[in-house]
């Protein structure tokens, strides 16, 4: 079971997080923007479980358009609603894998090796981590955004992000999270200097970013691990 959530996981990241365009998530409510993402969904989802001669696959295709349909003709664009989103789809991908347990087991991939599922594992949190933290911070964080707000390099917070989650992830996954408590308070001297002299709401800005993402990288990263301790184990 676990090796098919898996693989089902990893398709759900790079279909959502990696493989849809800006072009696709912008036009989401046309036909041709919302067929084309099914079509990724379903293509992603037979590539990580190494087949596509199962329903379950179409199902869980149609079940992820179901969700994105809501979200999409409700116009739910808040963090909360993303979240609600994502978990409704991490839903489905563990019903499927219950119902459906040797769905891997069956597919192409499955004779090489546990080394598989486990690498499988640690890419999809890599891409939970950076990339959807990414979305769901930043959706976080437009609500707090104003004018006063000093103008930094283009795209720089979106970039600091990607790097401390991706960093936290490495230190939880390699067993060092102390390293975590570092990295906050290099961020900290770092801030101190162009922020002394700025009123407090941008401080309680990038507290609250800072946090948000910190938090988020660590949560998905101990995920990860518990997933992968339910995997079989290399060499095992």
């Amino acid at each position: 079971m676990f090796e098919t959530f898996t693989a089902l996981l990893l398709a759900h990241a790079v279909a959502d997080y990696v493989a849809q365009t800006r072009w696709m998530v912008d036009h989401k409510a046309s036909v041709a923007a919302f067929t084309l993402h099914g079509l990724v969904v379903l293509v992603t989802a037979g590539l990580a479980l190494g087949r596509w001669d199962a329903w379950e696959i179409a199902a869980l295709t149609a079940a992820h358009l179901a969700i994105d349909a809501v979200k999409t003709l409700g116009k739910f664009d808040r963090a909360s609603a993303h979240l609600i989103d994502q978990s409704a789809h991490l839903v489905t991908l563990g019903v499927v894998a219950a119902y459906a347990p040797t769905l891997y087991a069956d597919g192409l991939w499955a004779p090489y090796g546990a080394w598989i599922p486990q690498a499988f594992a640690i890419a999809a949190g890599a891409i939970l981590t950076i990339r959807t933290g990414g979305f769901v911070v930043g959706k976080l964080m437009s609500e707090f955004a104003s004018d006063n707000l000093p103008e930094g390099l283009e795209n720089g917070g979106m970039m600091i992000g990607y790097l401390e989650r991706g960093l936290i992830y490495l230190l939880v996954l390699v067993g060092q999270p102390g390293g975590v408590g570092f990295l906050i308070a290099a961020k900290s001297i770092l801030r101190f200097d162009t922020s002394k002299d700025q009123h407090q709401g941008v401080a309680e800005y990038t507290i609250i970013g800072t946090l948000a993402s910190f938090g988020w990288a660590i949560l998905v990263a101990y995920g990860i691990i518990a997933l992968r301790g339910a995997l079989p184990p290399i060499g095992g």
